[in-house]
């Protein structure tokens, strides 16, 4: 960064190539080298897309979820597509955390903010999820009640008892779950996703449906939502950033090959194809390769 115009490439290979907790050392040790904050001297340098990648890059995930969440919430309207991803797919000791961190950094509690900017059983899952409680074992004895359970709350009845959807889906094992989606399509003769899309709608439905398919596979959900997220008139590039730089580090070579089967494209071209310059760039190494 030093003299004239920013050298985009070192920056760019310095910070992609290293995992979260290095660039969190990466910054202290620039503070102290040069008694400078590192995202703020790279914030004066660069701009646009490839500006707000790296400084998510540099952000520890916790506090990088709870600023999304924080973001989701606070602006005109709720990006409910923001918290049903984040909410569904972490697990209990991140949301934990999340929620830490969203109170030390906006001094209020993430469960009012939901609370205040969304309601009815949607709000009641999403607090439900927010506590990161469920329940980790798989209850033998409980399974097919739990289908039957499922099977009569919906399919069954006039009308949905949402309640019971919530309940199960929301507070059950993702080892459970599965063996439960396997007795519920026994039963019914359809997939759970099915009933949830013919008994649900809206926000309550969008919610069900990725935590259901983040029980069954958190790459595969990981892989639609980066699909949607390109393929489509203008792209989509708040979730294609959020997607690529929280799970870069934990499940990325799953989501390329959940990508390639589900849609048979390299998710390394569908970037490449879908953005330009050094944010594609950045994009392309934490994809880390073609398949």
């Amino acid at each position: 960064m030093k003299g004239l115009g920013t050298d985009e490439d070192a920056v760019l290979m310095l910070l992609t190539s290293r995992s979260n907790d290095q660039r969190q050392q990466i910054k202290a040790a620039y503070k102290k080298a040069y008694g400078k904050d590192l995202v703020g001297a790279l914030k004066s340098e660069l701009g646009g897309l490839f500006e707000n990648l790296i400084v998510a890059l540099l952000t520890p995930p916790a506090l990088y979820d709870a600023s999304q969440l924080h973001k989701a919430l606070k602006g005109a309207g709720t990006d409910d597509d923001v918290l049903i991803e984040i909410l569904a797919s972490r697990t209990g000791e991140q949301i934990k955390d999340i929620v830490k961190v969203y109170k030390k950094e906006f001094g209020g509690k993430l469960e009012k903010d939901i609370c205040d900017d969304t309601s009815g059983h949607y709000q009641k899952l999403l607090v439900n999820l927010l506590q990161g409680s469920r329940e980790k074992a798989v209850y033998e004895d409980k399974i097919e009640n739990d289908a039957k359970d499922l099977f009569a709350a919906g399919e069954a009845k006039f009308g949905t008892d949402e309640e019971t959807f919530i309940n199960i889906i929301g507070n059950r094992s993702p080892g459970h779950l599965k063996k439960v989606f396997d007795a519920y399509r026994k039963l019914s003769g359809c997939d759970i996703e099915d009933s949830v899309e013919g008994e649900t709608s809206g926000n309550l439905e969008n919610l069900l449906l990725a935590v259901v398919k983040c029980v069954r596979n958190v790459p595969d959900y990981f892989a639609g939502r980066l699909y949607k997220s390109m393929r489509r008139a203008g792209t989509d590039d708040s979730t294609l950033m959020r997607v690529m730089v929280s799970r870069s580090e934990v499940d990325m070579l799953d989501i390329r090959a959940s990508f390639q089967k589900k849609y048979g494209a390299s998710l390394y071209t569908t970037i490449q194809e879908d953005t330009t310059g050094d944010y594609q760039k950045a994009l392309l190494y934490l994809c880390g390769g073609s398949d």
